[in-house]
């Protein structure tokens, strides 16, 4: 079992290492690019943000993270300065679409440009054809039982 979990990484490490790594489709100031997610991200950021979580495939409610585990954590005493859901989003988008950058980047503009992150992590699912439109409100929680 080692082996082959060895195996799989190995070649996936190999079909990374030979993608060439691209810049983000839009800059990260460049909300005239899409006024839609400019006006979206400006008159409701965390229905934004929920959109950008859900359409990237992770759970709809994971950017709420990022508004109550500040109020969480200081209420016990720990500082939390860098919003988790947007970091992870943001890293997740870069490996996924092998777009140039760091984790002290991430961490920067997580940190310090919350908003336009998400805006423009938003734009990119936008360019790479993802629909950010037509999310469901609802996922299915029970699958359906095959029968055998």
């Amino acid at each position: 079992m080692a082996l082959l979990s060895f195996s799989i990484c190995g070649q996936l490490q190999q079909l990374m290492a030979t993608q060439p790594m691209t810049n983000w489709s839009t800059g990260l100031l460049d909300c005239c690019e899409s006024m839609s997610t400019c006006c979206y991200g400006f008159w409701c950021c965390p229905c934004l943000a929920c959109t950008v979580s859900a359409s990237f495939g992770e759970n709809r409610c994971l950017p709420l993270c990022d508004m109550l585990s500040p109020a969480i954590t200081s209420a016990l005493g720990i500082p939390l300065c860098v919003p988790p859901a947007v970091l992870s989003m943001r890293v997740a988008i870069r490996h996924r679409y092998g777009i140039k950058g760091s984790l002290c980047k991430d961490i920067a503009t997580s940190c310090f440009c919350e908003w336009c992150s998400w805006c423009q992590m938003h734009r990119e699912l936008k360019y790479r054809n993802v629909d950010t439109e037509h999310v469901p409100l609802l996922a299915n929680l029970f699958s359906p039982v095959k029968e055998i």
